[in-house]
């Protein structure tokens, strides 16, 4: 019995450089999975599109002409579409935005990217948070993160009393998701089965109320249980 083929993954181009959605756009349709649907050059552009084409990831640019990335992130995670779909959110950045991404994955994001993170990290980017999961696992990432922890405002810390709801593993678990660790590595590190951790991931972020993997690991710096 034949089985139909897996649909591509629908992306959508948010960023006012026409040359860096042309990168992009070569990048992302040379793969069979993935096809780009909706191109737009700032936020409002983004949303309007995104009411009749649904997609599945978008990769947002911040600082644009118009809407910035910021406020478009906000209102599209905010409510499904006329389509009934919430995309993903991918931001693109650079290291100078400090708490601005931080903002932007509170508003709804999912992860983020360095703009000239490798080809084969965005499309790996993609496929994961696609899968679900948060943009932690890339080297880039990683090290943004780590830079947005140690910028991070004071008033923008929260107490360590959040963490109270998690048992001891919790909290190991959620350390190594902080240092960019992905299941198979955590179950490494900790001698336990892959579901084993998988069911403790799934604990961490509904205890904290977190949406994903990069949510809970930024609460994990906001509270100090790691640091930089």
């Amino acid at each position: 019995m034949s089985t139909s083929p897996t649909p591509p993954i629908r992306i959508a181009l948010v960023d006012d450089q026409q040359l860096v959605r042309a990168g992009f756009a070569l990048v992302i349709n040379s793969q069979p999975d993935m096809e780009v649907v909706v191109e737009a050059s700032d936020g409002a552009q983004a949303l309007r599109m995104l009411e009749s084409y649904p997609v599945d990831v978008v990769l947002m640019d911040v600082r644009m002409a118009g809407m910035d990335g910021l406020t478009a992130t906000a209102q599209l995670t905010a409510a499904p579409s006329t389509s009934g779909t919430v995309p993903k959110v991918v931001i693109l950045t650079t290291f100078d935005l400090d708490e601005y991404v931080m903002r932007a994955i509170k508003a709804g994001a999912s992860g983020f990217l360095l703009k000239d993170v490798p080809p084969e990290d965005m499309l790996a980017a993609i496929r994961i948070v696609h899968a679900g999961d948060g943009v932690i696992a890339p080297s880039s990432t990683k090290r943004l993160i780590e830079h947005l922890a140690h910028v991070l405002p004071d008033e923008q810390k929260a107490s360590p009393a959040v963490l109270d709801v998690l048992t001891d593993r919790e909290r190991e678990v959620l350390v190594l998701m902080a240092k960019g660790r992905n299941n198979t590595e955590i179950a490494r590190e900790l001698y336990v089965a892959e579901a084993t951790v998988k069911t403790h991931v799934g604990r961490v972020l509904a205890k904290l109320g977190a949406r994903d993997r990069v949510q809970a690991v930024v609460i994990a710096y906001e509270t100090a249980l790691v640091s930089p």
